[in-house]
């Protein structure tokens, strides 16, 4: 399961209740073409791509066993946190209305915080399509859901995404044990950025 950031920032009551307000009114058009919330409707399709483990496997928060209930019930549980301000369970389609990524926003509006999951089809995984698109995902929940601070995590041997976190600019901050949902953890690198330090990165 996520978890907030180490760090704790301040945050009034008026922040946190903007923060709420701005998951409830993301425009997903402003991430970019194809995107959408996920509904019990997308189940099957998510499901499908879930199972293919050059998506799956790195990704300790997906709710495995996989199977069309468990699926199911993620997207249910992603939409009840959603009408609370707390999370974004985001499908990407292609022109062919296939599934070709997720991104899964968890937001702690009184931490002024987010953290960003997601992964890509296998066939999307070079080339450059990933880092870009984590890139402009991590700009985005900063201006558009007013967030303040960002954390990520990645297991241990995940070469490919703590490359692309080093160089996105996040700072790393040690390791956390990240819980599986069935209670299991696994030891994570972990990363933190503020969006001031974001901001200046990027002149």
């Amino acid at each position: 399961m996520s978890a907030p950031p180490d760090t704790v920032l301040e945050v009034s009551a008026e922040e946190a209740a903007a923060i709420r307000a701005a998951v409830l009114s993301a425009d997903l058009s402003t991430l970019g073409p194809g995107r959408s919330l996920a509904t019990p409707t997308d189940a099957a399709d998510l499901l499908a791509f879930l199972l293919d483990p050059e998506v799956s496997d790195a990704i300790y928060d997906l709710p495995r066993p996989f199977s069309l209930d468990s699926v199911g019930r993620w997207i249910a549980e992603s939409e009840a946190l959603r009408q609370e301000g707390r999370r974004l369970l985001i499908l990407t389609r292609d022109e062919t209305g296939t599934i070709v990524g997720y991104s899964c926003v968890s937001v702690w509006p009184d931490r002024s915080a987010a953290e960003l999951a997601g992964a890509l089809a296998r066939s999307r995984q070079s080339g450059g399509q990933g880092g870009a698109g984590a890139l402009h995902s991590f700009g985005w929940i900063f201006d558009t859901l007013g967030v303040r601070m960002m954390c990520l995590t990645a297991a241990l041997d995940n070469v490919r995404s703590a490359k692309l976190i080093d160089a996105a600019g996040f700072v790393r901050m040690g390791t956390r044990e990240a819980v599986r949902p069935d209670g299991t953890t696994r030891t994570s690198h972990y990363w933190e950025v503020t969006r001031d330090q974001w901001k200046a990165r990027r002149g």
